[in-house]
């Protein structure tokens, strides 16, 4: 086959494909938003997790560095990080068990899936309010 036959065919294939829906074509409910959150709430842990290490070296380094890193998670900024951290970990945990019963074939129904989601947001922010109570209660 000559090469300006081949790319000319090969321009036609591309041309006459079906676009791929668009964004607008859906509507966006709860279990999208919970799937969007649950890759979120990944990659923050991710970073979180750096933090907790940097923490951990900074406790292997010695006192000077333990509290320096302890005054920078004491302060204001680092309690609202600890927060957002604290959220992460149970809204991605929430969000695993989730998918685990999916996994299991079981809560695929319209109705339930949803509900599930919303419970996945309410409870993620209960317990991280109910961590932070007794960790302060703790202290």
């Amino acid at each position: 086959m000559p090469l300006q036959r081949r790319e000319v065919l090969m321009a036609n294939v591309t041309k006459n494909r079906p676009l791929s829906p668009h964004l607008q074509v859906y509507r966006f409910i709860p279990t999208m938003a919970m799937s969007i959150m649950h890759r979120i709430t990944g990659a923050a842990l991710y970073f979180g997790m750096i933090l907790i290490a940097a923490w951990l070296v900074a406790a292997a380094s010695g006192e000077e560095s333990f509290n320096q890193a302890n005054a920078l998670f004491g302060s204001l900024v680092g309690q609202i990080i600890l927060f957002g951290f604290t959220w992460a970990l149970l809204h991605h945990l929430l969000g695993g068990l989730r998918h685990i019963m999916w996994d299991l074939g079981y809560g695929f129904e319209k109705e339930f899936s949803t509900k599930l989601a919303k419970a996945n947001l309410a409870a993620s922010i209960a317990l991280t309010i109910l961590v932070w109570i007794v960790v302060v209660m703790v202290r």
